[in-house]
């Protein structure tokens, strides 16, 4: 009963500070306003996690794991690169639709803690070391049998993340300009995801 009781604090706490780093940033979110919103006091924080860097460390290296996890699990070398490509697009903006701040929460590490950003980074690096170099093995392999056109696979990375995570961090600016209400987004996302398969794809013909 009391290991329920110490993971369900855990949960709580993370899903408090998720929701706070995520709205407001990690420098503007205070460890009594996670307590709070975790419905617990501020030691119990400290108790669970130590200090704020610590708790954003697990819940930064939490989301690289789902987005990195979710594209392996839709990769399979066994079928041809293009529709491995096209589902790892989708899995990449799907993850984005569902946490459309992640986004913001990476820039703004970037601009003012890089190297919080890299630590974490290495840390997943056994994941992506799984990944990787399959990855690069299956576009080599594309590209020497004229599936695709030669392209780097740091570009078609670019690319990826270029084209996925603009709808949502220009949202408010897209709304505006397009005059749409929430429901009238939604609908722009669902066809912006298939068109970045599209363009993507399109990119990696041969001419």
């Amino acid at each position: 009963m009391i290991e329920k009781v110490d993971k369900n604090f855990e949960k709580a706490i993370l899903d408090a500070a998720e929701k706070l780093f995520l709205e407001k940033g990690f420098s503007m979110t205070s460890t009594i306003e996670i307590a709070k919103e975790a419905g617990c006091n501020q030691s119990m924080v400290h108790y669970y996690f130590r200090t704020k860097d610590k708790l954003f460390d697990a819940i930064f290296e939490n989301k690289a794991n789902l987005i990195i996890n979710t594209i392996i699990s839709n990769w399979n070398s066994e079928i041809p690169i293009k529709e491995n490509l096209k589902n790892a697009i989708e899995a990449h903006f799907e993850i984005l639709r569902e946490n459309p701040k992640i986004p913001f929460l990476i820039f703004n590490e970037l601009t003012t803690n890089p190297e919080r950003l890299k630590k974490i980074v290495d840390k997943i690096q056994n994941i992506k070391e799984l990944f990787f170099p399959k990855f690069v093995n299956d576009l080599k392999k594309a590209i020497e049998s004229g599936e695709i056109r030669k392209t780097e696979p740091i570009d078609f990375i670019v690319l990826l993340v270029s084209l996925n995570v603009i709808p949502f961090v220009a949202k408010p600016l897209i709304q505006s300009i397009a005059m749409m209400n929430d429901k009238e987004f939604e609908e722009f996302i669902k066809v912006r995801k298939q068109e970045n398969v599209r363009i993507i794809l399109k990119s990696l013909e041969n001419n």
